[in-house]
């Protein structure tokens, strides 16, 4: 019996250990857009796509591409290379669409991919530099650096502003009540 408390107590601690190592790194999705590397936690994707024909809605943000069906739910798509400022590119093999929860709204993100899902240490992430911080970038979570590797980490949850999220959710709530 006594070697039965050991074997639990080693256990215990091993699996505290491992709790701690988790808590100690983030899970992200990583994608490019126009050749930089940025990552969201992976606890705000829901999927990942390839694009498909996006249907053009008026009166919406530039930014705002138009909408999709998923599987019968109609789901905004933005292009977070005109969300961000960022030339034009032409959609190609590699373009996906991360689908995310921003609270009760579903939305789809255009990527020019999706490279890879990446475990990264706390301690390799940095707040980001007072140089990008401000009201246009409230969505940014910070740096984060493996090498010589640079990937800016991103809110998926406040990359739109208040009033572009309430147009968005009455866009896709009248969509959806009419499918």
């Amino acid at each position: 019996m006594a070697g039965t408390k050991t074997d639990k107590r080693e256990i215990m601690e091993q699996f505290e250990d491992e709790s701690e190592e988790l808590v100690d790194e983030a899970q992200l999705v990583i994608f490019k857009l126009d050749n930089e590397e940025y990552g969201v936690d992976i606890m705000q994707v829901k999927e990942i796509i390839r694009v498909t024909d996006i249907n053009k809605v008026p009166q919406v943000p530039d930014f705002v591409e138009g909408v999709i069906s998923l599987r019968g739910e109609i789901l905004p798509i933005i292009n977070l290379r005109e969300k961000f400022g960022l030339l034009k590119k032409e959609k190609d093999k590699a373009t996906r669409i991360i689908v995310v929860n921003i609270g009760s709204t579903t939305i789809g993100g255009i990527v020019d991919e999706v490279t890879e899902v990446l475990r990264i240490q706390n301690s390799a992430i940095k707040p980001p530099p007072s140089v990008i911080k401000g009201v246009s970038s409230e969505y940014l979570l910070g740096i984060g650096q493996i090498g010589d590797r640079i990937i800016i980490l991103l809110d998926m949850a406040k990359i739109l502003s208040a009033n572009e999220m309430i147009k968005i959710k009455e866009i896709s709530e009248e969509l959806n009540k009419n499918a």
